[in-house]
């Protein structure tokens, strides 16, 4: 088996930790707060992000990049995204030649628009092949060994073929697919959508509103995706309806939280505070409004969520510009 190095110790980074030192790798477990350090070693417990899950022998815990990644053959990055390029950038020169380098982070970088293999790419310079993992998946979900299914994607077919070989387990299937674009912008903008599903949930619209906002979002994400480069397949599959329903739905998630909380009147600033964990929505609707923009593209659930999230309208203000919005035809922007 291999070395696996796993850079963040969120709640994302310690469930695939646990994942693959369950199915035989050893892992290294890298965090920069050096207190979540020693109490992960000393309770071999994450108890501020994942509490409940015992790390398995086989991952070890370190503050250290250059002992995380020393002779690693896959390198792993669940860094939060506005962190991102600081993380690859610090790490590249330790970097063993050849290192796959695996992104699991969703989101779009502000100001620059690019997506997260895109700044990974930037940072690690030429030698290192990207591939993105994506899909409907709780951390949780996954370090309880519940089964899930991602996709593995990348225009690198032999970096994509060795994630799939060396992720796989009784609980975790990997799809592949050379989509980069359609996988990356499903998973980013989805988070918007379950902001927005979150204040439909909040506000007790019921069933019939909740179906029509996956729907249209799902339609959204995907007339972006396409604009970009993807491919509309791809977001009917597991990086696109598959995350959406998932996110948009599940109590786990922490955007669709955002918006529930959004709903009930408390402020942006308030329900951000209390949490722990990233909600990558409240930062990708901007950068995905403005690759939007870019690409001439209409994002209508996107422009009301970031009025609301600007404090510049409120969510039954949002919710009846999207109802009175001119009619057109289902397949018309």
């Amino acid at each position: 088996m291999r070395t696996v190095s796993v850079l963040g110790a969120g709640s994302w980074g310690t469930a695939l930790a646990v994942h693959l030192g369950g199915v035989g790798h050893d892992v290294r477990l890298w965090a920069r707060d050096r207190a979540l350090v020693a109490d992960m070693r000393a309770r071999r417990v994450n108890a501020t992000y994942l509490p409940d899950i015992v790390l398995p022998d086989a991952v070890s815990v370190t503050a250290s990049l250059a002992d995380a990644l020393r002779d690693s053959a896959l390198v792993l990055l669940a860094i939060p995204s506005h962190g991102l390029r600081a993380v690859v950038h610090e790490a590249a020169a330790a970097l063993s030649p050849g290192t796959v380098l695996v992104s699991a982070t969703k989101g779009l970088e502000g100001g620059t628009l690019l997506r997260m293999s895109e700044v990974i790419a930037l940072e690690a310079g030429p030698g290192h092949p990207v591939v993105v993992l994506s899909g409907p998946s709780f951390a949780l979900e996954v370090a309880r060994q519940q089964p899930t299914a991602v996709l593995a994607a990348s225009v690198h077919v032999s970096a994509m073929e060795l994630v799939q070989a060396e992720f796989r387990g009784p609980s975790l299937r990997l799809y592949g697919s050379d989509d980069v674009v359609g996988v990356e912008i499903g998973g980013a903008l989805k988070n918007t959508i379950a902001i927005a599903a979150g204040v439909v949930e909040g506000l007790g619209l019921g069933h019939n509103a909740l179906a029509a906002l996956i729907t249209r979002g799902l339609a959204e994400l995907t007339r972006l995706a396409c604009a970009a480069g993807g491919r509309r397949e791809t977001l009917a599959g597991l990086s696109g309806l598959g995350d959406l329903v998932l996110t948009c739905t599940g109590s786990l998630s922490r955007n669709r939280r955002v918006g529930i909380e959004l709903a009930r009147g408390r402020p942006l600033r308030e329900i951000l505070a209390g949490m722990k964990m990233v909600a990558e929505g409240v930062r990708t609707t901007g950068a995905a409004l403005a690759l939007g923009a870019r690409h001439g593209v209409e994002l209508p659930i996107a422009t009301q969520m970031a009025e609301v999230l600007d404090g510049r309208s409120d969510v039954r203000t949002a919710l009846e510009a999207l109802m009175l919005r001119r009619q057109r035809a289902e397949a018309e922007a």
